[in-house]
């Protein structure tokens, strides 16, 4: 395996992970009050199962990225994901992005991942 084809695929398999960690254990398993905040934020009652749907998107999002190898729209749809939704906790909670651990942190590694396995995509075909 060529270094670009394994650097496409560390890069790769972090996003999987990330989506589905963060799809499953502060949504699905175990709901964070942050998950909870930034749905009460938006004014959406049903706080539980918008969570639940959330977290199964992502986790739907890290199996595409997972299975669809030869794809690049997963990427960008991840990408446009995590740009996404820093800008609407900018928005909707600034507060948020003062944190230890917050969405800046996360979301802007996320992109630089999304970066480092598109430019390394071509390798993939």
């Amino acid at each position: 395996m060529s270094a670009l084809k394994r650097l496409h695929w560390i890069a790769r398999g972090s996003l999987v992970f990330m989506f589905a960690y963060h799809g499953l254990v502060p949504k699905l398993l175990w709901l964070s009050q942050g998950e909870r905040t930034m749905i009460q934020a938006h004014g959406i009652p049903q706080v539980e199962m918008f969570a639940y749907a959330a977290g199964a998107a992502e986790i739907g999002l890290a199996l595409w990225l997972l299975l669809a190898r030869r794809s690049a729209l997963p990427l960008i749809v991840a990408a446009t994901a995590l740009a996404g939704l820093l800008l609407d906790v900018a928005i909707f909670n600034p507060a948020m992005l003062r944190e230890a651990f917050n969405p800046v942190t996360l979301n802007v590694a996320g992109l630089a991942l999304c970066a480092v396995a598109w430019n390394t995509r071509l390798e993939q075909r």
